[in-house]
């Protein structure tokens, strides 16, 4: 994909809340991930603490695919 992510609009993007880890509140250790409207490959991930409110990165499907696979395997987990 050579479009810049960042300039891409996210207003409207539909956020899936993965939780957990933190016991100190249903929403202490949350990430959120979204698709980026109007492409087909394109995400951003952001934390929804609010000291993490308007901080996101932005990844490719196929960069997003690599990092949880190869996440999983470091973390002895099974796909």
């Amino acid at each position: 994909m050579a479009t810049n992510l960042y300039s891409l609009p996210t207003e409207g993007a539909l956020f899936e809340n993965f939780c957990g880890g933190n016991l100190g509140g249903e929403h202490e250790s949350c990430v959120e991930v979204g698709a980026i409207p109007g492409s087909t490959s394109a995400f951003t991930l952001r934390d929804n603490k609010p000291e993490g409110a308007g901080i996101e990165l932005r990844f490719t499907k196929a960069e997003l695919d690599d990092f949880a696979v190869g996440w999983a395997k470091k973390q002895g987990l099974a796909l």
